[in-house]
């Protein structure tokens, strides 16, 4: 009976709906929803006709805004959110998420924000009850020309 308890309730934290977004350092989405948008950025100095990044923007089931910064390789280098609840994160962040863990673990639960910069992954991560926000950012991967800071 135990043992039914314990799945049932890691049951209801799993997500219901599939993720439309991919995991940071991966290939984008592949099922946009209704109301995904999909627009490009070029960097100001560029002459290029080559875009920097493209941005997808999509909200999933529960109403987060998910915004996925893509490289013309097709590799996802920063993602955004902002929503009433925190994104599947284990999703989102998919093999830099125990970096999130980590940085998390030298900190007292509900102390303020989590901000980790380290060389290979950017987390920013704040919010509280119904309004959550951040980004994680791989900076090696950001294009010349293109302020991490700056993307929302």
């Amino acid at each position: 009976m135990r043992f039914v308890k314990i799945v049932l309730a890691a049951a209801a934290w799993l997500p219901l709906a599939s993720a439309s977004y991919a995991a940071l350092g991966g290939a984008p989405g592949a099922g946009a929803t209704p109301k995904s948008l999909l627009r490009s950025t070029a960097p100001a100095s560029s002459s290029s006709s080559v875009a920097a990044y493209t941005v997808r923007e999509s909200r999933d089931a529960d109403g987060v805004t998910i915004r996925e910064y893509v490289l013309p390789t097709n590799v996802v280098f920063a993602v955004t959110w902002q929503g009433p609840v925190r994104p599947d994160m284990v999703a989102l962040l998919g093999s830099y998420f125990p970096n999130a863990v980590a940085a998390g673990t030298g900190r007292a639960r509900g102390t303020g924000p989590l901000i980790e910069r380290n060389g290979d992954f950017h987390i920013e991560s704040a919010g509280r009850a119904g309004d959550f926000f951040g980004k994680a950012v791989l900076p090696h991967l950001v294009p010349v020309n293109v302020r991490a800071d700056d993307l929302q």
